[in-house]
């Protein structure tokens, strides 16, 4: 490309002065470094001509730009040349959605998240031509609008192109989509291909959050299609990464001043809790759960084998409709500086976690494309109308909750994501509203697996309390009366304080279980299996035990104490015990059994169903079609009477163990 130049000189002097120590570093760490970062405000206080040119002809000063880093004595190696990168153009607010043809061939900024990216491959940068017959030699530097060469200017002939001798760079495609925190309306969110060059390679993932300063380039459209009709990419200049992360989160040196004076409230856990959805009334415990979920456990652990831990916690809540389930998901969503909320049937199992696409970026080949916990890993992802996930979908959760990883085997790719997400959900009861008589494997569409890795569950009733009623129906009217003056507290956190407050809790606290907070973990541990083994049930597993730690280090976190004291065992413990009266007791025999959680049935039931299916089976050697009354005759000796031996035996047909082939008499499913 021809050089201006009275801009080239402009760049050289530029460079050289205010970006003199900058260029010596580039110096001495070229090529390991090819790039030198320019911030365009530097450029604009410069020279604004110099500026202005840079946004409306990027192309002609971005080659000025380099000539002049090269003049500076930046030398190219061969497989390899200096670039200037633009960074911190003026932020105009452009979404992807508006980009359109006005911004062609511009130096445009925009925001987004990255949803796909694609595998490098070589693109000739300067090509070699060579004639076998009359043995001339080309070298011409590859532009957008280079064409190949195929016949040699001076015989002829058809000439050939020399792989050897050519320069090639790398180049990745990807994708990002609109960040969904800036649509407005209901407006779809809107993607944009980016083409990535050289040491900006690999650089992203999806999920990643970035500020791309590019060009917008055109192409032409494919064979068959609209030739009329171009499609669009930005052809990228550098790429920022987006502070959107709790633990990225700036703090000022004033606001950490703020923040500590804050943490020496004895009652802050509190306060944090009833600044949580403060415009919803009541829901104490849950708020004061989502309050731990947002600071979370203390990260980076391992364990012996080199297995990572899970640090994030996971909350589900169940329960009538009407009970402001979705807008405690809101809340949660809002405060988290990286969130994605998610609902219902719109949700599929790839949607969640990842999926495998046809490259429509590239040759056509096979790309990974970010699902929504993906999208969100580092921050919190709400789901709401979690029981209208399909089972085959909801099935992608059982490794994305546990491992924090998301595994894929498709089109001959072979890849994991991170899901480092803390996930709170919610679900409505199959038939409207939930029964505390009915376990909730019955109740819900959601399997006893996935249940089981939730570290705490909420049921919330709407229980007719006349007292209540009128507290509820004060604080909601107030609410629409008065707005936020109704519900303004002095104890109440403002939300952005909240954030920056969790924010350095995350990134600066770690907290370590003291001998106390250890021994009250074991204690009550002990204590809940001694019960189970005199009782006959099983109300804790060493899976809780996981659960108490996380939740005991994030109240730790929350008095930014780097020592997890028996006060925040306490406080733990208080909460899972709460959740598992709730969820976990069984109303035959008024015992808490964790099993109701982790197989969808309490032991006790579990084992009548074994001696059920044993007792069908040794009859069943004598006869071919069995008498439920035989059946009945021969419970009794297991004290099981006989509704309840009904009740069993029109479970067991439900699932298949059994049919029945005529009234009064059942059959056992030969499974051969």
């Amino acid at each position: 490309m021809q050089v201006d130049e009275k801009f080239a000189s402009e760049w050289e002097e530029f460079l050289s002065t205010v970006y003199g120590k900058k260029i010596a570093r580039l110096k001495s760490m070229f090529p390991k470094v090819r790039s030198i970062l320019i911030d365009y405000s530097d450029v604009e206080k410069w020279n604004t001509e110099l500026a202005d040119a840079l946004l409306s002809s990027p192309d002609e000063m971005l080659a000025a730009a380099n000539e002049a880093l090269e003049k500076c004595g930046v030398e190219k190696e061969y497989g390899h040349e200096p670039h200037v990168r633009i960074t911190n153009l003026p932020d105009t607010n452009l979404l992807i959605q508006d980009i359109g043809a006005a911004h062609i061939d511009k130096m445009i900024r925009v925001e987004g998240v990255v949803t796909k990216r694609a595998e490098t491959k070589p693109k000739v940068k300067i090509a070699i031509y060579k004639c076998s017959n009359c043995g001339a030699t080309y070298k011409i530097a590859i532009t957008k609008s280079t064409k190949p060469m195929s016949i040699c200017e001076v015989c002829k002939k058809k000439i050939n192109f020399s792989e050897e001798e050519s320069y090639f760079i790398d180049v990745q495609m990807a994708e990002i989509q609109e960040l969904l925190e800036r649509l407005r309306g209901g407006a779809p969110a809107s993607h944009i291909p980016l083409m990535i060059e050289d040491d900006l390679v690999n650089t992203i993932n999806p999920g990643d959050n970035i500020i791309v300063t590019a060009v917008l380039r055109i192409k032409p459209p494919q064979k068959g299609k609209n030739e009329n009709v171009y499609a669009k990419y930005l052809d990228v200049v550098s790429i920022e990464k987006m502070q959107k992360d709790f633990e990225q989160l700036e703090v000022t040196e004033e606001e950490e001043i703020e923040i500590k004076k804050l943490s020496k409230d004895p009652n802050i856990l509190k306060r944090i809790a009833e600044s949580i959805a403060h415009g919803i009334y009541g829901h104490g415990m849950i708020k004061q759960a989502i309050a731990l979920q947002l600071f979370g456990g203390t990260r980076n652990k391992v364990l012996p084998g080199g297995a990572p831990i899970r640090s994030d916690i996971h909350l589900l809540l169940i329960g009538d409709p009407g009970a402001a389930k979705s807008r405690m998901l809101q809340y949660v969503s809002d405060v988290a500086p990286k969130s994605v909320y998610v609902s219902g049937k719109s949700i599929s199992g790839v949607g969640l976690t990842a999926s495998a696409e046809r490259d429509e970026l590239g040759d056509g080949g096979w790309v990974l494309k970010a699902g929504a916990l993906v999208l969100a890993s580092g921050g919190i992802a709400a789901i709401d109308e979690f029981d209208k996930i399909d089972d085959k979908e909801r099935a992608a959760l059982h490794e994305a909750m546990e491992m924090q990883s998301v595994s894929v085997a498709k089109a001959g790719i072979v890849a994991r994501f991170k899901t480092k997400t803390s996930i709170i959900a919610a679900a409505n009861p199959k038939y409207g509203r939930f029964n505390p008589n009915q376990y909730p494997a019955e109740q819900f569409n959601i399997p006893p697996t996935i249940l089981s890795r939730f570290d705490l569950i909420f049921p919330i009733f709407d229980v007719l309390d006349e007292q209540k009623d009128r507290e509820m129906a004060k604080h909601i009217l107030n609410f629409h009366a008065n707005g936020e003056e109704s519900i303004k507290d002095d104890s109440i956190i403002d939300k952005e304080l909240l954030r920056k407050y969790i924010a350095y809790a995350r990134k600066n606290i770690f907290p370590k279980l003291t001998k106390d907070a250890m021994d009250r973990i074991s204690e009550y541990y002990v204590e809940m299996r001694k019960m189970g083994k005199k009782e006959g049930s099983v109300p804790i597993t060493a899976r809780q035990i996981e659960g108490l730690i996380r939740l005991t280090e994030a109240s730790a976190k929350a008095r930014l104490s780097n020592f997890a004291e028996i006060e925040d065992a306490e406080r733990a413990i208080k909460l899972f015990d709460y959740a598992l009266k709730q969820i976990a007791l069984d109303s035959s025999t008024g015992k808490l059994d964790i099993d109701i959680i982790a197989t969808g049935q309490p032991k006790a039931r579990t084992e009548k169903f074994a001696i059920m299916l044993n007792v069908i089976k040794q009859l069943s050697e004598k006869y071919d079609m069995i008498d439920v009354e035989d059946i009945k005759d021969a419970l009794k000796e297991y004290d099981i009477d006989g509704r309840e031996a009904e009740r069993i035996l029109d479970q067991l047909a439900e699932k298949g163990e059994i049919y029945k082939p005529k009234h009064g008499f059942i059959k056992l499913l030969d499974r051969r």
